[in-house]
């Protein structure tokens, strides 16, 4: 024969509806309560507005590779949207430490958010309240959101747009720290090539000077000269040419070695010379590095606190509690009915 005590509890539908109906009264006013005190605090939470902009990486990172080189083979197009990587870059350079002060320093954000300056952590609080504010994220067509949430509608598009017009302003400042550098290696090669073929040009108006202006026209013309003059018996002539001819036998080799030597460092200047023209553009100019696809603008509508969800989400959740509360409690009492029979 069945011991089990009249009172056992089972969570039967019918049952739990005999149990919903007997505590109807405590869980009606506590969820009430709830309800009550829910709306009276989402009404006191200071509204907030978000503004949004969505932006595109380029894909370029030289400007020279992609307006100067002739050997880009199609690979560079400063149109192209940037990939993956690009994306990521993006969003490391949003995240920088440089954007975020200066954003923090233009609008006063410490004040703004009501920071105590003289809090013990009050950079923590700042920062921390600066993630909660602003956020970056890549979508999944590989462009990066920005999101800003301010209590005014206003200062979040400001706030939103300077942070995507900074990204251009520190990226550009990175890449033009590194080009500086190398531009002025490739200006001291630059130099220093001219420097060189100024100096075989100056070996050249010399050796010029002496009367050698084309080794092997002028050796043929003065043997053929010399071969004429001694037909003649003309000794005197003769004697002439054969000390223009030992001249240009004293001169010559120097002549033809610094002329070859010429070909190959104008070859080289020229190469260097290019190099140079692409560093200075990289050194001097700028690109925008990003596609703008939507600025931010105010919102006319605030974006939290969402009232009604706030309400909705603390009463059943107390409700739920209050449930599982009475729920032990019966369950207690039961066991401790069970353990004096």
């Amino acid at each position: 024969m069945n011991n089990q005590p009249n009172n056992d509890f089972s969570f039967s539908s019918g049952n739990l509806l005999l149990f919903l109906y007997k505590w109807r009264k405590l869980l009606i006013i506590i969820s009430a309560s709830a309800a009550l005190i829910s709306a009276i605090v989402s009404l006191v939470i200071r509204e907030k507005y978000k503004s949004t902009v969505i932006l595109f990486p380029t894909r370029t990172n030289s400007i020279s590779k992609v307006l100067l080189s002739e050997n880009t083979s199609g690979k560079f197009d400063i149109l192209d949207f940037g990939e993956e990587e690009q994306a990521e870059q993006m969003l490391q350079v949003l995240n920088s430490d440089e954007i975020r002060v200066r954003i923090i320093e233009k609008y006063n954000l410490m004040q703004h958010w009501d920071i105590d300056p003289n809090d013990q952590y009050k950079m923590t609080k700042l920062f921390n309240a600066y993630e909660s504010n602003i956020r970056f994220k890549r979508t999944e067509f590989m462009s990066v959101k920005i999101d800003v949430m301010d209590y005014s509608p206003d200062t979040a598009a400001l706030i939103a747009n300077d942070i995507a017009a900074l990204h251009d302003s520190v990226r550009n400042r990175m890449r033009k720290d590194l080009a500086k550098q190398a531009f002025e290696i490739v200006k001291a090669a630059y130099l220093d090539q001219k420097w060189r073929i100024q100096l075989m040009e100056d070996s050249l108006t010399k050796i010029r000077a002496m009367g050698v202006y084309s080794f092997e026209s002028q050796a043929e013309v003065l043997s053929d000269q010399l071969g004429a003059a001694l037909v003649k018996g003309n000794k005197q002539a003769a004697g002439e040419i054969e000390e223009n001819l030992k001249k240009i036998s004293l001169y010559g080799s120097s002549f033809i070695s610094l002329t070859e030597q010429l070909v190959n460092e104008y070859k080289q200047l020229s190469v260097v010379r290019a190099r140079y023209d692409e560093a200075k553009v990289d050194a001097e100019k700028t690109l925008e590095t990003k596609f703008v696809v939507n600025h931010a603008f105010p919102a006319e509508k605030k974006s939290y606190p969402i009232r009604w969800l706030i309400v909705v989400v603390s009463t059943v959740a107390t409700f739920l509690l209050t449930l599982f509360s009475i729920v032990l409690f019966e369950s207690i009492k039961q066991v401790k009915e069970v353990s004096k029979e």
